[in-house]
């Protein structure tokens, strides 16, 4: 049987928290920045230009920064379970982040995941500059991680699994053959195969065949 790949979103997907809000939280920008990721989130924003008023807010803020921030994050429940079992069926788990490869390459890791992907924040001097280094990943981005993938596998679109829950999103679910929406907002909730309302990804191993 062909195998799947599972494509996650991270924040408040793969990970109970927003990261660019616990970097805030440093900054002591955290309730501007949270306004702004709600809004980014059900659609209302631009996310690329979201992103980058986000990241102004980190301006000086010292690299040592990332490790504060990666102690505070919570995985979701049912993650390692997810992993273990995709694995055990010849399958592969991505994630792709409109957060932060600082944080997101020890947790990635970690966890045993295949692909990653994320946009870099710039520093100088061992102090953020409070611009993004590089392309941001938005919706489009995610989408084409997810088919560039699946191509590298040999994973047909039709097995293939986007899990999310903002409106960044929406691409890289509609490409998938399947798209599952977690504890998402509305509109993405309107847009997905399913929808998943108790914060366990283990719950997506039986839409897999995985378990019973």
């Amino acid at each position: 049987m062909p195998r799947f790949l599972v494509v996650l979103d991270v924040d408040s997907t793969l990970i109970e928290n927003e990261v660019i809000e616990l970097l805030a939280s440093v900054a002591g920008s955290h309730d501007a920045v949270r306004d702004i990721t709600e809004r980014a989130m059900a659609g209302e924003l631009d996310f690329a230009a979201s992103l980058r008023e986000r990241v102004a807010t980190l301006t000086t803020l010292p690299v040592s920064c990332f490790d504060e921030a990666l102690a505070a994050v919570t995985v979701t429940r049912g993650v390692p379970e997810l992993i273990a079992g995709v694995h055990a069926a010849g399958g592969f788990v991505g994630v792709v982040s409109g957060g932060f490869h600082e944080i997101l390459d020890p947790l990635a890791a970690s966890l045993g995941l295949d692909h990653w992907r994320a946009n870099r924040l710039a520093s100088v001097d061992g102090r953020l500059t409070g611009e993004v280094d590089g392309p941001v990943i938005d919706a489009e981005a995610k989408a084409a991680a997810l088919r560039e993938w699946a191509q590298d596998h040999g994973v047909p679109l039709t097995r293939t699994v986007a899990i999310g829950d903002g409106a960044n999103d929406l691409q890289m679910m509609q490409a998938a053959g399947l798209s599952v929406a977690f504890d998402a907002k509305p509109r993405v909730r309107a847009a997905a195969d399913v929808a998943i309302d108790v914060r366990d990804l283990s719950q997506v191993l039986p839409l897999l065949g995985l378990r019973g």
